[in-house]
């Protein structure tokens, strides 16, 4: 089987990845590539994300502690609303990478060259920075490991 892996690193950009997954999903069920098209996310947060949004929750209950408690009925409404602000900082931080299983049988050679070239020159993938793994490199293992890991 003809079995290639594109990985396409969107940064931090969320509503990109979003609109190239529902482009994806759209091919799929267009031209009926079920079994030959699958796709999974890998999102890796950044480590420094985690202790800054932990020390902030640290700082609001020591500035929730020292006032009346009037005043902390009123403020616990807006702080719900920014302590969601701040729960949504750290999923905006994160890398996100496609990664896009092309998993065509050996008769089908010229329709998994088409699709090698069309995917990465639509417009959400122009923005990505791409990769392509094909079955004959050297990480092609690592990346079919890493891709079957993931949800």
């Amino acid at each position: 089987m003809a079995q290639s892996f594109l990985i396409f690193d969107f940064g931090t950009d969320e509503v990109a990845a979003q609109q190239a997954r529902h482009r994806l999903e759209g091919w799929k069920q267009a031209f009926r590539l079920d079994k030959k098209l699958l796709l999974k996310f890998d999102r890796k947060e950044e480590e420094e994300a985690e202790p800054v949004s932990a020390a902030k929750s640290e700082q609001k209950t020591a500035k929730g502690s020292t006032k009346s408690k009037g005043a902390s009925k009123a403020e616990s409404k807006g702080s719900a609303k920014s302590e969601e602000k701040e729960s949504e900082e750290p999923a905006a931080s994160a890398d996100i990478r496609l990664l896009v299983r092309l998993d065509f049988s050996d008769h089908e050679k010229l329709s998994h060259q088409r699709w090698l070239d069309h995917i990465p020159s639509e417009e959400p993938f122009k923005a990505a920075k791409v990769t392509i793994v094909r079955s004959g490199d050297p990480e092609h293992s690592s990346t079919a490991e890493r891709f079957d890991s993931l949800d």
